[in-house]
C-alpha cells in the first residue's frame, strides 16, 4: 500500500504540481487548500507526512504544525515547509513550531522528492524500531509488577521526572526523528553538547537506548 502525503497549499498550480510529481513516483497525495482542510484530513487519513504553506487562510502553517504537535499520534509526522518566506527568523520559527525541513519557493520538485524520501525512510524506520520495541515489552514476563520502575507506574514516575528546559528541547527533537548534527544545528550546539543531553536523559528516565526514550516520553506525554 503506497504510503499517503497530505499537502496543505492555497496556491491551486502548486498544490496540483506536488500532488501530481507524488502520484507519478507512487505516492498517494491529498491535498487541501487551506489549514483548517488539512487538520480535518489529517485526522480522517492520517497521512504519513505533511507538506504546507506557510501562509495561508484561516489556519497559517506555524499555526497548522503546533496544533498537530500537541496530538500525540502525529507528534512523529514528518513535515515539511513550503514557503516564499526565507530569512533566518522565519526558519527558526518553522523549526520551533516543529517542521522537520524549510523548503523555500521556487523549489525543484527532484529537491522536494529526495527531501521526501529521506524523511518518510527515517520515520518508517523509527516507527518499525518502536513497534519491535513495544512487541519485545509484551513478550516480557511480567515479574516486575511490584517494581517502582515499570511500565504500570510509568505516568507516576513522569509526574516526579525534573527536565531542564534545554533537555526537553533535544527531547522534541528526538521524538521528531532527528539526529545529533541536525538536533545541534537547530540549537545552535555541537553534536558532542547534544550526545551530553542525550546521556541526561536515558540516565534520568532510566532508559536504555533512543528508542525506549521516545516510547517513554510519548507514554508519559514528557513534552
Amino acid at each position: 500500500m503506497p504510503l499517503l502525503i497530505l499537502i496543505a497549499e492555497d496556491d491551486p498550480s502548486i498544490r496540483l504540481s506536488v500532488k501530481d510529481y507524488l502520484e507519478d513516483r507512487g505516492y498517494s497525495a491529498i491535498a487541501a487548500e487551506n489549514g483548517n482542510s488539512a487538520l480535518l484530513m489529517l485526522e480522517k487519513f492520517h497521512p504519513h507526512l505533511l507538506i504546507s504553506d506557510i501562509k495561508m487562510p484561516g489556519i497559517n502553517g506555524y499555526e497548522l504544525v503546533k496544533k498537530i504537535r500537541q496530538l500525540p499520534k502525529f507528534r512523529l509526522l514528518p513535515v515539511i515547509f513550503l514557503t516564499e518566506h526565507n530569512s533566518v527568523n522565519e526558519r527558526v520559527k518553522g523549526y520551533e513550531a516543529g517542521c522537520d525541513i524549510y523548503l523555500p519557493k521556487p523549489f525543484e520538485l527532484v529537491e522536494l522528492g529526495a527531501v521526501i524520501r529521506n524523511l518518510l525512510e527515517r520515520s518508517q524506520m523509527i516507527h518499525s524500531e518502536l513497534r519491535f520495541s513495544q512487541e519485545e515489552e509484551r513478550e516480557k514476563p511480567q515479574l516486575d509488577n511490584n517494581d517502582g520502575n515499570s511500565s504500570n507506574n510509568l505516568p507516576e514516575f513522569c509526574e516526579h521526572l525534573e527536565l531542564t528546559q534545554r533537555e526537553r528541547e533535544v527531547l522534541i527533537l528526538l521524538m521528531d526523528g532527528h539526529s545529533n548534527p541536525e538536533i545541534g544545528n537547530q540549537l545552535h550546539l555541537s553534536p558532542r553538547t547534544i550526545e551530553k543531553y542525550v546521556s541526561s536523559l536515558l540516565r534520568k528516565t532510566g532508559r536504555n537506548n533512543r528508542v525506549e526514550l521516545i516510547r517513554y516520553a510519548l507514554q508519559g506525554n514528557l513534552v
